[in-house]
């Protein structure tokens, strides 16, 4: 009831502002299409060669820093095929002189005890002469050493990695940020850091346009997209947060063009996670990546040390683990994923051969000219005259 004594003014003259009210629409890989143009390319004429930070790529693909994906073997097997993996300096790599049963034991783990498993292969400590050891094994198998850690461990191991002889240097962690608050230790500085440092160092993740631009403002020589897409990471649902690839690739490259029209300096901008597919990686492309960074799509090749299994970087946390062990399976060698013969038709083999047809089919001749096409929203482009396809899913 109203107080007829009190003075009342009727809602319809005043204004309420719902933060829902400006919610801002974002776009992932199903809710996207690429538009043909008015050209197209023969598939043998499209380049996908770029300059990644000082280290030449034949093709746009980086294995993510994961114990399950990268180790020295797997990285020389995918240099040789055109691409870059990048080693976990905090994984098992770095803790375990032979880490073959602790990655056999967390692959054979049952799902009620995976986590505590997870949790004890990760308490032994980092060993610094094995961070050198795998540097220079990687050399020997053919690769440039990419390393990756944690801002706080880049601090302590960033300047030997580079005595080591490391090509690239990527701090990496849940959220980036140019301005890091901390109440109880010194957080790092990437300006002073990537001033100090005698390499490139890369930094991610991150999905605005804001903290992407100050970040290559600090140094940054690639800023690497994602919080929370990948298929072993559970951060949106543990944390909700994020925001869907191909909203924050446009975004951070939004900044990259801005930075580059300013100074002349390309910075190179990854996708992160979230593809699985042959298509996504091309929608990845076109939203303004210069290149991705797989996880699961590569540990499902036979060379993967995780033996037909993944788990994201923060499984193992004894705390709150934001990320989880999956089965991924094994489909064959790195190469057939990556160049083919596809013997599925889900597109999820030959993701090379795929983006080199997808990029002919859209008159794209080269990476730059990709992320130029033009990028409709459709979400029905999945379903759309797929019914027989669809039927019994």
């Amino acid at each position: 009831m109203l107080d007829q004594n009190f003075p009342f003014t009727p809602a319809s003259r005043r204004a309420f502002r719902s933060k829902v009210d400006s919610i801002r629409p974002t776009y992932g890989f199903e809710d996207v299409s690429l538009a043909p143009g008015t050209e197209t390319v023969e598939p043998n004429d499209v380049r996908l060669t770029q300059e990644f930070c000082g280290i030449t790529l034949a093709i746009p693909v980086l294995a993510a820093a994961m114990d399950a994906v990268v180790d020295p073997r797997s990285a020389g097997i995918l240099a040789g095929l055109g691409g870059l993996a990048f080693l976990n300096l905090e994984g098992v790599q770095a803790r375990y002189e032979d880490p073959a049963p602790i990655l056999e034991r967390i692959a054979m783990a049952g799902d009620a005890e995976i986590q505590a498993v997870l949790a004890e292969a990760y308490v032994a400590p980092i060993r610094d002469e094995l961070i050198g050891r795998r540097i220079a094994e990687i050399h020997a198998a053919g690769s440039k050493a990419a390393v990756s850690a944690t801002p706080a461990a880049a601090r302590r191991f960033g300047p030997a990695c580079a005595e080591h002889g490391a090509d690239l240097f990527l701090v990496q962690s849940q959220v980036s940020s140019a301005r890091h608050l901390a109440s109880e230790y010194e957080p790092l500085s990437l300006a002073e850091f990537t001033l100090i440092m005698p390499i490139p160092v890369a930094v991610g993740n991150t999905t605005n346009a804001e903290a992407a631009f100050a970040l290559m403002e600090q140094g940054a020589a690639a800023v690497f997209v994602g919080v929370g897409p990948g298929a072993a990471c559970t951060t949106r649902e543990v944390l909700g947060i994020g925001v869907p690839q191909v909203t924050a690739v446009s975004d951070v490259a939004a900044a990259r063009d801005v930075y580059f029209a300013e100074t002349g300096r390309w910075i190179p901008v990854v996708a992160d996670g979230g593809m699985k597919k042959g298509g996504d990686i091309a929608k990845a492309i076109a939203a303004g990546a210069d290149a991705v960074m797989l996880g699961s799509p590569l540990a499902r090749a036979d060379e993967a040390p995780g033996r037909g299994t993944n788990w994201g970087m923060a499984a193992p946390s004894p705390v709150l683990p934001r990320g989880t062990r999956i089965t991924v399976g094994t489909v064959g060698p790195m190469e057939r994923i990556l160049f083919g013969p596809s013997h599925v038709t889900d597109g999820t083999q030959n993701l090379v051969g795929a983006l080199r047809q997808s990029m002919s089919a859209l008159g794209a001749r080269t990476l730059r000219e990709m992320q130029q096409v033009e990028i409709v929203y459709a979400p029905s482009v999945i379903t759309e005259g797929k019914s027989w396809q669809l039927r019994g899913r």
